[in-house]
C-alpha cells in the first residue's frame, strides 16, 4: 500500500473531522446526519493516519509531493 496523501490533504481531513465532532458535541447535528457525518469523520481520521486513500487508488491520484 503506497502512500498517496500529502500533508495538506491529511490536515484538511483532520480539520473536517474536528468540525464534525464539534458540531455533534454542540448539538448542531443529530440523528441520521450525525451518524453519517460521524462515519465520514472516522474514515477521514483513519485515512489521515495511514496516509492512503482507497478512493484515490483506482484513479491513480496522489497528493504527495514528488521527490
Amino acid at each position: 500500500m503506497t502512500k498517496n496523501m500529502g500533508s495538506l490533504d491529511k490536515g484538511i481531513r483532520l480539520a473536517l473531522a474536528a468540525v464534525v465532532v464539534i458540531l455533534y458535541l454542540t448539538g448542531v447535528i443529530s440523528g441520521v446526519w450525525a451518524i453519517i457525518l460521524g462515519i465520514l469523520a472516522a474514515v477521514f481520521v483513519a485515512t489521515s493516519f495511514v496516509g492512503f486513500c482507497p478512493l484515490y487508488a483506482p484513479f491513480k491520484l496522489s497528493t504527495c509531493k514528488k521527490s
